[in-house]
C-alpha cells in the first residue's frame, strides 16, 4: 500500500506538508479547503478573507498592543521629558501604534488574521482612552472626539494587518487566461 502523499498548498506552493496535516506549515492555509475544488475559481482575493477566530492569536495580538501601546505612549515619555503625549497628542501617537501592531500582527500570524487583531485594539484601546483624557492638562479635547480617533485607531489596525497579511502571502497567484 502506497504511503499517504504529502499535500501541496495551493495558496503558497509549499510541497513539504506532513501527510495528513490540517493546516498549511509555510502560510497556515487549510489544506482540506485547497484539496477540494474551489466554489470560486476565479476570485483570488478569496484567499485573503479570515476563516474564524483563533483564540490563540488574540492573546498574542492583544499582547503585542499591549506593549506597543504602552511602551511608546506612557513610557517613552517618562524616559523623554521633551514629549508630551497626553492628552489629544497621545491619541495621535496611539493610531499609527495600534497600526503597526496590526501590522506586526498580520505579518507573523500563519493563515488569514484580522479580526484578533481588531478586538484586541480595541480592548487596548478603552483604557488608553479612558487614560489619556484623565491624564489632559494642556491639549484638551472634548470625550467624543477621544472616542473617535480610538474608533479610527481600531480602524487603522484593521488596515494594518490586512497590509501584514498581504505581505505574508504575497501577490495572488497567475490565473491562466
Amino acid at each position: 500500500m502506497a504511503a499517504p502523499k504529502a499535500p501541496i498548498c495551493q495558496s503558497c506552493g509549499f510541497k513539504k506538508n506532513p501527510p495528513g496535516s490540517q493546516r498549511c506549515a509555510s502560510c497556515g492555509a487549510k489544506i482540506e479547503e485547497l484539496a477540494r475544488p474551489s466554489m470560486r475559481p476565479d476570485d483570488p482575493e478569496s484567499r485573503y478573507q479570515q476563516d474564524g477566530f483563533n483564540v490563540l492569536w488574540f492573546a498574542i495580538a492583544f499582547g503585542v498592543q499591549f506593549v506597543l501601546s504602552a511602551a511608546i505612549v506612557f513610557g517613552l515619555p517618562l524616559i523623554i521629558s521633551r514629549l508630551d503625549f497626553e492628552g489629544g497628542n497621545g491619541m495621535l501617537v496611539c493610531i499609527p501604534v495600534w497600526f503597526v501592531g496590526g501590522l506586526l500582527v498580520g505579518m507573523v500570524s500563519p493563515g488569514r488574521t484580522f479580526v484578533e487583531p481588531v478586538i484586541a485594539s480595541l480592548l487596548v484601546a478603552i483604557p488608553a482612552t479612558t487614560l489619556l483624557i484623565q491624564t489632559q492638562t494642556v491639549h484638551t479635547l472634548p470625550t467624543f472626539l477621544y472616542i473617535i480617533l480610538a474608533g479610527i485607531g481600531v480602524l487603522f489596525t484593521l488596515i494594518g494587518a490586512y497590509l501584514g497579511e498581504r505581505i505574508q502571502l504575497g501577490p495572488p497567484p497567475k490565473t491562466a487566461d
